[in-house]
């Protein structure tokens, strides 16, 4: 099993030495999951961690009127999962679906739980990563509050032009909190200028 992906992944975002991260990872088993395949479902507890090889993962939970709203897309390499779900054992408010065929390396909370206690740069990676979602979280809550429709979908396109080859343009303008018709007029209009 080539783990050099979420291996490099690890040591991407924290100095830490390549023994400990084979350490760390020794515990993660590889899958993958077809197109349109739910990875966590709603009202489920998420009792592994996941991290995303290859692929697009999106989020998403249904509203009021039993539509779809997309809450985050995924794109590897990534770590995949409702935090809150894993480690406080409470049920899931999204769905987690891929949008293409993905792999995954996957491990328990126990694994998890392991780590922690017993590799202080398991820890130091963790906080880490939690700091980086929120940081993502809280940027995209400002985003959808404060930039117009536009300028979030000219940062998307930015920051990740793939995603617009890989992830449908129903998700993306979900994503973008915008209708269908107005990511196609969006992008009409920029076309055009």
């Amino acid at each position: 099993m080539d783990k050099s992906i979420i291996n490099n992944y690890f040591k991407s975002l924290f100095p830490i030495e390549n023994d400990v991260v084979e350490k760390i990872t020794a515990t993660f088993c590889e899958f993958e999951l077809d197109k349109n395949q739910i990875l966590i479902d709603q009202n489920t507890i998420s009792t592994k961690t996941y991290f995303l090889e290859k692929g697009y993962v999106r989020s998403y939970t249904l509203n009021e009127d039993n539509e779809e709203v997309t809450t985050n897309i995924f794109y590897a390499p990534c770590f995949v999962n409702d935090f809150l779900s894993f480690f406080r054992k409470e049920p899931t408010k999204e769905v987690y679906q891929t949008i293409s065929t993905c792999s995954f390396w996957e491990t328990s909370l126990e694994n998890v739980q392991n780590n922690f206690h017993n590799i202080p740069d398991f820890r130091e990676f963790s906080r880490l990563l939690f700091v980086i979602n929120y940081y993502k979280l809280n940027d995209r809550v400002i985003a959808l509050t404060s930039q117009k429709a536009e300028t979030r979908y000219l940062n998307l396109l930015k920051k990740h032009p793939d995603i617009f080859q890989q992830v449908p343009l129903k998700i993306i303008a979900s994503y973008l909190g915008i209708t269908n018709s107005s990511l196609s007029r969006i992008r009409k209009e920029i076309v055009k200028s």
